[in-house]
C-alpha cells in the first residue's frame, strides 16, 4: 500500500478531529450555543412581559382617555343645562322688573294726571271766584252782596268737599 497524499489528508483530519474532542471544543461550543439560546429565550420573555405591560398601559390610557371624554361630555352638557337656565332666569327678571318700571311709570303717570286734574280744578274755581267777585262788585249794591256771597260760599265750599272726595 502505498501512502499518498489523500491517505495524509484523512491521518491529519482525525487528528484535527481529535485534538477537538480532546480539548472539549464541542462541549464548549454546545455551552456557548446553549448559552446564546437561553439569552434570546431570555430577551423573548423580557419582550413578551414588555409587550403585555404596554398592552396594560395603553388599555389603562385608553380608559382614562374614555373617562376624560365622558367627564368633559358631562361637564359640557351642564354648562350649557346652566347657560340655558341663566338665560331663562335672566329673561324672566328682565320681564318682571319691565313689567315693575310699566306699572310705575303708570302710577306716575296717574298721580301726576290726576295732580293736573286738581291743579286745573283749583285754577278754574279760583278764576269763577275772581270772576264772580268782579260781576258783583260791578252790578250789585252792598247789601245783597253780602247775602249773596255767603250764599256761595257756602255753596262753593260744599261743591269743592264733593269734588275732594
Amino acid at each position: 500500500m502505498e501512502i499518498d497524499s489523500t491517505f495524509w489528508v484523512a491521518v491529519s483530519f482525525l487528528i484535527f478531529f481529535g485534538v477537538l474532542i480532546y480539548l472539549k471544543v464541542p462541549q464548549k461550543v454546545n455551552e456557548i450555543l446553549n448559552k446564546l439560546i437561553q439569552d434570546i429565550k431570555n430577551e423573548l420573555d423580557e419582550s413578551e412581559k414588555l409587550r403585555t405591560e404596554a398592552r396594560e398601559l395603553l388599555n389603562n390610557a385608553q380608559k382614562k382617555l374614555d373617562s376624560a371624554q365622558s367627564i368633559n361630555k358631562q361637564i359640557l352638557d351642564q354648562a350649557k343645562k346652566d347657560s340655558d337656565r341663566l338665560i331663562i332666569d335672566l329673561n324672566e327678571k328682565f320681564h318682571k322688573s319691565s313689567e315693575i318700571k310699566k306699572n310705575s311709570t303708570e302710577i306716575k303717570i296717574a298721580q301726576m294726571k290726576d295732580t293736573a286734574i286738581k291743579e286745573i280744578k283749583n285754577a278754574s274755581v279760583k278764576i269763577a271766584v275772581d270772576s264772580v267777585k268782579k260781576i258783583i262788585n260791578t252790578s250789585v249794591d252792598k247789601s245783597k252782596l253780602n247775602t249773596l256771597f255767603e250764599n256761595n260760599l257756602e255753596e262753593t265750599k260744599e261743591e269743592l268737599k264733593k269734588i275732594n272726595s
